[in-house]
């Protein structure tokens, strides 16, 4: 008898190497496709977004930046960023924010996201494929290991890391390649009112906005995907 076949659900997440909410949503999303292992295929694919598109060549120091953009006070900085260096540990993964810690201009990171993303097959699962591996490896360059992750010499290690062509990813990063692509999609989903990251897109349709917990995907799946299918 053959197996009835897993339905697949497409997960379109918007979001910057720049956010710390955005490795934590995708933590926290990793659980939920835990939770449905053997009952859904997810296809997992990273859309651009820029926090600080007019972010210099030089950066700009973390902690200054967060006061500066949200009119907060420096204690109030260093608490929202040990709350969520402690949510992020809790699931495995080590911010690292040393004083040189900076913003960056995350640009051409995003071209190489859209780049991998254009090398995987239609019908391989994306969420272990070759766009979130270096999506994950960029957020631990900046997050973790405090690279410059808008230096083209650092994004084309980071790339041959996750076993990209180095050269490829020089030559792409020395010219203007994909960047109107990636130009392209932060218009799309500006006009999709995407706002602010992360930002989850089920099945084409379903918009889960922010870090949630498991719980609000497994719900939002269980009555509006499965049920639906069943």
């Amino acid at each position: 008898m053959t197996e009835p076949r897993v339905p697949r659900l497409s997960v379109d997440i918007v979001s910057d190497v720049m956010c710390p909410w955005c490795i934590i949503g995708w933590l926290k999303f990793r659980k939920v496709m835990d939770h449905f292992a053997g009952r859904l295929d997810f296809r997992v694919q990273w859309h651009p977004f820029e926090l600080n598109p007019d972010m210099s060549p030089e950066g700009e120091d973390a902690g200054a930046h967060v006061m500066r953009k949200y009119g907060i006070s420096a204690e109030q900085s260093r608490a929202n960023s040990g709350k969520m260096a402690g949510v992020a540990a809790d699931l495995g993964f080590t911010f690292n924010r040393g004083p040189e810690f900076r913003m960056r201009n995350s640009f051409d990171a995003h071209r190489l996201l859209t780049w991998a993303g254009a090398l995987e097959e239609p019908e391989q699962d994306a969420a272990t494929g070759v766009q979130t591996a270096l999506k994950l490896a960029l957020f631990t360059a900046h997050f973790t290991d405090n690279r410059d992750v808008s230096d083209h010499d650092v994004l084309a290690d980071v790339a041959a890391s996750v076993g990209l062509d180095r050269a490829r990813a020089a030559a792409i990063l020395a010219s203007g390649e994909f960047g109107e692509m990636v130009r392209t999609e932060e218009a799309y989903w500006a006009d999709q009112n995407i706002t602010g990251v992360p930002a989850f897109i089920l099945g084409g349709r379903m918009l889960i906005p922010g870090a949630q917990d498991p719980e609000v995907f497994i719900r939002v799946i269980e009555t509006k995907v499965l049920a639906a299918a069943a």
